[in-house]
């Protein structure tokens, strides 16, 4: 699963989507040459959804589903021949149709028309791949023909690490759909681990730039890298040695341009590093007095640490919808609250850090202590206990600390799963403000009874007379509601401000 954003019916929201790529296990008598290399080639489509929205039973609200793919955005050229999960080489196309997608009693299939792998117009080319392969079926079938090709290293990583060895990857290439198309973006770093001055990381280096996006084409496997750190000496070395294999990030597609993001793993490396050598005064930091550490939150009935997120919002002073990548930080052996910190992941603006310290003199929440105050809340506890009983269990998901304006907002989504199934519904929203705790059906239910607004029936609704007195009540809850919605939470912070004052007259 990825988080990316996308513009869907004229409003730019984040969303998750997964592949729709082919299993590697297929069981039983169906586990063929023919059917392992000739018929079941490639995955279909995607699925998408919005990250802030549900269906009537709590399930994901999509964007892009069925297939073949229907939704925002379309997807023209839905196959997936290079991925993940593509552990095994093709042979495409043969006199073995491709299998593409399952359309009621019967199949689809398709034959490939790409120029991805190398063509096997010749017996000593089979001969080769064959040897290569140790698959002697390559020579001896009679299904492949002069125009057929062989696809070989299909999965992303295996792909641009044999184009460019000398690269480091990010653990997790995500998927960005492009005027129809399905692509991976990889995230690849320059790194070395000999430089003067320097701490190195866990992983034994003492540099890293992440100076190299990857783009490689779903369908027909080309792989093209964009430097994006051109000020990179090391990557000023690498385009001196191969100068036809790096573009300028110019070259990029707007489209693609648009769904680069900050890198996890360089996020959580500076992330460590910062959170000792953010003290600058020589004796703190020779004592370690101020040591900074990842947060944890519960998850799975345990304590686990934090792992940084992305989120779609307006930064508080700030007036431009933006995806970040965030997280909080804690003091070393305690769990309040010290810092949040975020990466920007749109241009103009594309990797710069923001940190917000926070003031020792008073109490800011970490996320373990409002797990606390959850798990100590009698009404939640009653109620998490009574779903959590045989035949479905509840899934508390991650906690979510998000900056509003001079305080923090802190959210976390309760699941249900039934007992023999594996699609959890999304029941509750949970919402502090440090201070007041809600656990209602959707967020805005929760955000109202937290700022002193509970909910109105319908009945209540129609029966309200419409004086100018309640219209200005009505006014700004509409808009804090659409600033929800558009995940602007400074928009957010002021309409609530403004409720509160007009229900306290």
């Amino acid at each position: 699963m990825d988080v990316d954003r996308y513009w869907i019916d004229g409003d730019y929201r984040q969303v998750m989507l997964a592949a729709r790529e082919l299993s590697a296990n297929l069981s039983g008598k169906v586990t063929t040459w023919v059917n392992r290399h000739l018929q079941y080639t490639h995955g279909y489509g995607l699925t998408m959804c919005l990250a802030a929205d549900k269906d009537d039973q709590g399930g994901p609200l999509f964007t892009v589903e069925d297939l073949p793919p229907k939704g925002s955005p379309a997807v023209s050229r839905p196959e997936i021949y290079y991925g993940t999960e593509m552990t095994s080489y093709q042979i495409v196309p043969t006199d073995v149709k491709e299998f593409d997608y399952p359309a009621g009693d019967q199949n689809v299939y398709t034959s490939y028309a790409g120029h991805g792998g190398v063509l096997l117009d010749s017996f000593w080319k089979k001969a080769l791949f064959a040897w290569h392969q140790f698959d002697v079926s390559i020579v001896l079938s009679s299904y492949p023909s002069r125009q057929s090709r062989i696809q070989l290293w299909r999965t992303v990583q295996e792909s641009v690490s044999r184009s460019a060895p000398f690269l480091t990857l990010d653990r997790d290439p995500y998927l960005v759909v492009d005027q129809g198309r399905l692509f991976w973006i990889q995230d690849a770093y320059t790194v070395a681990d000999g430089f003067p001055y320097s701490e190195p990381a866990h992983d034994g280096f003492s540099y890293i730039r992440n100076s190299v996006k990857v783009v490689v084409d779903a369908y027909e496997g080309d792989v093209r890298f964009y430097v994006i750190d051109a000020a990179d000496p090391v990557i000023r070395v690498y385009q001196a040695a191969f100068p036809s294999l790096f573009r300028s990030l110019d070259e990029m597609s707007p489209g693609l341009r648009q769904h680069l993001r900050y890198p996890p793993d360089l996020f959580e490396v500076q992330i460590d590093k910062f959170n000792t050598y953010h003290m600058t005064v020589p004796q703190v930091f020779y004592n370690r007095e101020d040591v900074w550490v990842a947060p944890h939150e519960k998850f799975g009935g345990e304590a686990v640490q934090m792992e940084p997120y992305y989120v779609l919002m307006k930064l508080p002073g700030e007036d431009r919808l933006q995806f970040l990548l965030m997280t909080p930080v804690t003091p070393k052996d305690r769990d309040n609250m010290i810092a949040w910190i975020a990466a920007r992941s749109d241009f103009p603006g594309y990797g710069e850090m923001i940190v917000y310290k926070l003031s020792k003199d008073s109490l800011i929440l970490g996320p373990l202590q409002i797990e606390a105050t959850i798990d100590q809340d009698t009404t939640i506890a009653r109620q998490l206990t009574l779903w959590d009983q045989r035949g479905s269990r509840v899934i508390r998901g991650n906690l979510l600390v998000i900056p509003i304006n001079q305080s923090f907002l802190y959210v976390e989504p309760v699941f249900l799963l039934a007992e023999g199934t594996n699609i959890p519904q999304l029941k509750r929203v949970i919402v502090s403000d440090g201070h007041h705790l809600a656990m209602e059906p959707t967020l805005t239910e929760a955000l109202q009874v937290v700022f002193g607004k509970r909910p109105s029936t319908p009945e209540e609704t129609t029966a309200a007379p419409q004086t100018p007195a309640a219209e200005e009540p009505r006014e700004a809850l509409s808009e804090a509601e659409q600033a929800l919605r558009r995940g602007d939470w400074t928009a957010f912070g002021r309409a609530w401000e403004r409720l509160r004052s007009l229900l306290e007259r």
